[in-house]
């Protein structure tokens, strides 16, 4: 494996993880996973704005998602030779300028365009960002520094999402928006100031770059990605239909604190997996899978009220360690063939991540209709039984030890 001097530098130096440069990565994780959900939570303002209905406003949720799932991949390989700072800088810049115009929209059709654009730019900015912090963090701490920069992700939907919607029925839906381009041009200095500058990642043994199916060929990576498609998949499809769940339940009007429960959870989750990701990932991963699927399997026996909000400590507990999880073995993984595989995995990550989404929407809805929210929890309890045999079975290259 080759190394350029660039990228070498921030991977040796002795010391703790770099605090302000990992935290400016977290926030660029959180402010492009809030955005991908974000229309959720101001959908009707949306759609009375644009003259829409909801069903027509809510596909700026879906081409968000598919902005990023088509072209993470193809974009990561176009851009291996590209050093990471001014990529993820342009990338990010290219995030502002789409959702700045999504903020001011004057029809639906602009609002469409510019929500894909923005899952472009996102899509790639995420399929760097978990080998960034990878990359600039000491030597055995590459764990814990990827768990810092995913925060972002359980606080978006935590705390992200609440407050844009807050922001969206006090002043309305271009108002949500409007502030998260703030908040990018503000990240855009953060990163300018304190991420350290790596050069393009390094090439595989023999000095090329591995593309796609090269890289799902190296042991365990392909286990990492089924592992991906059924844990998101699983999540995304009762997550997407918790609110009709928690209404059959007779808990509708507590759909916000549950999901708070949720959200809480999944901090103390990621926590935890910050703290031990570099000494027991396999324990951790096993964990996360056993306590999503007990946790979605309660929920599809029974509504009892104490049966839910235990469901949703454990859906939490076990959920939001999970995207620290999955970015970190794909990366050791694909790794052993060099960063520039380790790249194309986090890409294929990114692309399977949002597919998976995307189809957990389709999927969970077509259970709620045919068969009842039951149907929708014990699916997802079926994909979390499958995620961990998938990683029970990984113990040698997927899902090793320390």
């Amino acid at each position: 494996m080759t190394t350029t001097p660039s990228e070498a530098g921030p991977r040796t130096r002795p010391g703790g993880l770099p605090w302000p440069a990992l935290l400016a990565l977290s926030t660029a994780v959180f402010i492009t996973s809030l955005t991908e959900t974000l229309p959720a939570g101001v959908l009707p303002g949306m759609a009375d704005s644009l003259d829409v209905g909801p069903g027509a406003a809510g596909q700026s949720v879906t081409v968000y998602a598919a902005g990023t799932a088509l072209t993470a991949i193809p974009l990561a390989g176009a851009t291996a030779s590209v050093p990471r700072k001014p990529l993820l800088l342009g990338a990010m810049a290219v995030f502002l300028v789409a959702n700045t115009l999504t903020a001011a929209a004057p029809g639906y059709a602009v609002l469409l365009a510019a929500r894909f654009l923005a899952g472009v730019a996102a899509g790639l900015a995420w399929a760097i960002l978990a080998g960034y912090a990878r990359r600039i963090a000491p030597a055995g701490s590459e764990g814990r520094a990827i768990a810092v920069a995913m925060t972002g992700i359980p606080v978006a939907l935590s705390l992200g999402v609440p407050a844009g919607t807050l922001i969206g029925e006090q002043v309305g839906w271009r108002a949500a928006f409007g502030a998260v381009s703030l908040a990018t041009l503000a990240v855009l200095g953060w990163i300018g100031a304190s991420v350290p500058a790596v050069g393009r990642p390094a090439e595989g043994p023999g000095g090329d770059r591995p593309g796609l199916r090269r890289t799902l060929a190296v042991p365990g990576v392909a286990a990492v990605m089924a592992t991906v498609a059924l844990f998101v998949l699983g999540h995304t499809v009762v997550y997407a239909y918790v609110a009709p769940y928690l209404r059959h339940a007779g808990l509708g009007p507590e759909t916000d604190a549950v999901l708070l429960v949720f959200g809480a959870a999944s901090l103390l989750s990621i926590w935890g997996v910050g703290r031990l990701v570099d000494r027991r990932p396999r324990a951790l991963m096993l964990a996360g899978a056993v306590l999503f699927t007990l946790a979605t399997a309660a929920l599809a026996v029974t509504g009892a009220h104490p049966v839910v909000w235990a469901a949703a400590v454990l859906w939490g507990l076990g959920w939001g360690g999970a995207p620290t999880l999955l970015q970190t073995a794909a990366g050791r993984a694909a790794g052993r063939h060099g960063a520039a595989a380790a790249d194309t995995a986090q890409a294929a990550l990114v692309t399977l991540w949002n597919a998976a989404m995307a189809l957990g929407g389709v999927v969970g809805g077509v259970l709620l209709d045919r068969s009842g929210a039951g149907a929708v929890a014990a699916t997802a309890a079926v994909l979390g039984a499958a995620a961990l045999l998938v990683v029970a079975g990984g113990r040698r290259h997927a899902f090793p030890g320390a």
